[in-house]
């Protein structure tokens, strides 16, 4: 079940507690969706637009939206590990810099 993806309309959505429902378009029950099914979502969901989603079954045996995108916006993709590394080089040589200066200035 978790690899058909399903389409439907964002129904409800409490940004503040970062969940809503879907409306599916089988017409079958509303389908909670969190926002962590979202991940790396340009945005975040407004009432209204189009998802795509996957379902799982929580731990009461409640379906919920899973791997979930919304339509027509960008999914951003993740950072490379060596993207990474180059994040955690700048920040070494800027402590380092940091370092001699405050020895230089003391």
């Amino acid at each position: 079940m978790a690899n058909t993806v399903y389409k439907g309309i964002l129904k409800t959505w409490k940004d503040d507690r970062g969940f809503g429902f879907i409306q599916p378009d089988t017409g079958e029950k509303d389908i909670f969706i969190h926002i962590s099914a979202l991940k790396r979502s340009a945005r975040r969901p407004i009432r209204g637009d189009v998802l795509y989603y996957q379902l799982a079954q929580d731990s009461n045996g409640k379906f919920k939206a899973i791997n979930a995108r919304i339509d027509g916006v960008e999914v951003l993709e993740k950072c490379g590990k060596a993207i990474k590394w180059w994040v955690w080089a700048l920040v070494a040589v800027m402590v380092l810099v940091c370092a001699a200066a405050a020895v230089v200035y003391l």
